[in-house]
Formats: C-alpha cells, structure tokens, sequence
C-alpha cells in the first residue's frame, strides 16, 4: 500500500483516485474469510464504506470478522454486516441506487445475476466467477512428479475452489503412466472427519454440493470416460455424511460434461493431446479463464506455453503467486482483480482534473 499512488501528475494536470462509496460485498461458502479479506481490507484502505453479505451457508467467519473490526475502532457506519438470502439480500444490494459498487464471488450463473440488477444504476460489478483450470503436463515435464503434484492440488479443499486444476492435459502416450500415477496418489487421500488424525479430505460443504458432484460423476461414466479410480456413492466405511470419493477420469475429451462444467469437488478429469499446439486449443476451449497450470522441464517452454494461455492467472510448476500477485480471471470467470496493488483499483474512481499545476 505504501508505493500505491492515489495521485499522479501528467504534466500541468493530475489524475486522482478516489473512494467509489459505497461498496456492497458478497461472498462465498468456500475459502469464506480469504474472500471476507481480500474484498474488505482493500475497500476499507482506500476510504469507501461497505455492507458484506456472506454466505447464508458460512456465516459465522463473517460475524467474527464483524466482532474484529468493531474492536479495532473502525467508526460505526464504515462497515456493515447483513445476513440473508442472496435472493433478498444480494438482490436488494446490487439494485440499491445508493451502492455505489458491488464485488461478488460465486458462480457464474449467480454473478450474471448480480450484473443484471446492477445494470439500471449503472453501477460498478467486479466479479471472481467459476473456473474448469487447465494444466498443461509438457512431454519434458517430470512426468510422474507433476502428475501426482496435480492430483494432489486437486484435492485442495476437496476440489471446492475456483481455481481447482480440473482438466489434466496429459501427451496421449504417456496417458496410461498417468493413471497409474494418479491412482496412487489418489488412494493416499484419507476421506473422514476432518477432526480425526490422519485424515486429508472431509466431507463436501452440504446435501446439495454432494448430489451435484454424484450426479456429474455418473454423468462422466454414462458419457464414455474412463474410470480409473473413484467414483459414485461414499467412500467405504463411511456410510453417512456428504463425503465424496476422490475419483479420477482418464480418456476424456473436451466436449464431455465433466470437462465442460465446474464440478466443484474432488474430480479430476485426464484428457490426452497429441500435439503442445493441441494442448494449448484444449486448455483455452473454454467459457472459463481463471487459472492454469503449465509443467515442464524448461522454464523457457514453460514460459511460451504460459503466454499462449487466456487465463487470469498461470503458474508453472507449481508456483503460487501469493497475496501480492493479482487474482482473477478472463471470460465467464469474472472482471477485476482482487489482492496485491490491482486489488485496490475496483474500489476507486478516476478524476482528471486539467489544468491542476498551471
């Protein structure tokens, strides 16, 4: 924040930045204080007020986000916490005339919603949206080492993040060496109470996510894909609860459902390539554009593949960007950025003022 300028001359004039007012903010049940965090914090430095409503799904993240700000001495007004329905509270925010702006992470089809509302007031919309993520297993990769790696990023959260490595591009002769890799990575999940010793993965975060993720499941086998490990119904010794089998498909193609749709659970899909040009066409055939995932051997090819991506975000061999590095994405995977100087920029306004130094 320290080397953030919120003023800027251009000669005899100056360009500043300021506050947007006010901010509604809308977040998700998945990563619910990371997305409290990187919408609040910015809003707040640069000087607008806002009202959060958070998932009716993960409330409790938000009230004690609520109880730290108070504590803090943030003035009364500054920040504002409202708990309901999307339906009727999102609703009611992003067609407020006196909102200023709205920032909203979540589905795609609920941020399109989010935007419509908005629309009338003609009012600001910053969006961080689905994603199907590809990444890309480069012929000089260490092939079993970022398989497994990939597998393994999957598993994340039990697959219930955005920006998820979902669709595994694998060169069509080494597929069959990935699925052995990954049924061995995948077997050393441990799927059960999240409070035991010992285990990886717990359950999905409710009855309507774990009847989706079954259904696209099944939908995967009806459609032709390979099963390699994994699939419909609990894992064994776990008879009730909504936990999902960490299932792998193999001999996939890109116009099957479960490389089309975000599925948002532990379910990895293996597409073969014959070509890196094919793999590239692959990776960007898609409404979405949040992440990807590139792994090779040579940071220089890794780098060329990386350009060729339309994505937000891209990370080779398993780089993580952290909080300093802008997050968001391209095409139906949202607009804006959030986190790092970027993260700033959805939050203000742009006055030219001419004639400034004259």
């Amino acid at each position: 924040m320290k080397d953030f300028q919120f003023e800027e001359d251009m000669g005899e004039h100056r360009v500043f930045k300021e506050p947007i007012g006010v901010c509604g903010l809308i977040t998700p049940w998945n990563w619910p204080v990371n997305q409290i965090g990187c919408k609040v914090a910015p809003a707040l430095a640069v000087g607008c007020t806002m009202i959060l409503k958070p998932s009716g799904v993960a409330p409790l993240s938000a009230y004690i986000w609520a109880e730290v700000m108070h504590e803090a001495g943030v003035p009364p007004g500054v920040f504002n916490l409202v708990n309901g329905d999307g339906s009727v509270v999102g609703t009611a925010l992003s067609t407020h005339p006196d909102v200023d702006m709205m920032s909203f992470t979540g589905s795609t089809s609920a941020g399109a919603l989010v935007a419509q509302n908005a629309a009338p007031t003609v009012k600001r919309v910053a969006q961080e949206l689905g994603g199907k993520s590809p990444n890309i297993i480069l012929d000089d990769a260490d092939f079993d080492k970022a398989v497994a790696a990939g597998v393994k990023n999957m598993y994340v959260n039990g697959g219930q993040s955005c920006n998820a490595p979902s669709r595994m591009l694998i060169p069509a002769a080494k597929l069959a060496q990935a699925e052995i890799v990954a049924a061995k990575a995948t077997k050393k999940v441990v799927v059960g109470d999240p409070t035991a010793d010992g285990t990886t993965m717990g359950p999905m975060v409710s009855e309507a996510q774990f009847n989706k993720i079954q259904g696209l499941i099944k939908k995967g086998i009806e459609e032709g894909a390979k099963l390699v490990v994994g699939g419909p119904g609990r894992p064994e010794g776990l008879e009730k609860g909504y936990y999902v089998q960490p299932t792998v498909f193999s001999e996939a193609n890109n116009e099957m459902t479960i490389a089309r749709e975000e599925i948002f659970g532990p379910v990895l899909t293996m597409i073969p390539y014959e070509t890196e040009e094919e793999a590239i066409r692959i990776a960007n055939d898609t409404p979405f554009g949040l992440s990807a995932y590139v792994q090779s051997g040579d940071i220089k090819h890794a780098r060329d593949v990386a350009l060729k991506i339309r994505a937000g975000n891209v990370h080779i061999n398993g780089a993580s960007g952290g909080f300093s590095v802008p997050f968001g994405g391209y095409k139906q995977s949202g607009n804006g950025r959030e986190w790092g100087h970027h993260g700033f920029t959805d939050f203000l306004e742009i006055k030219a003022v001419a004639g400034y130094g004259s």
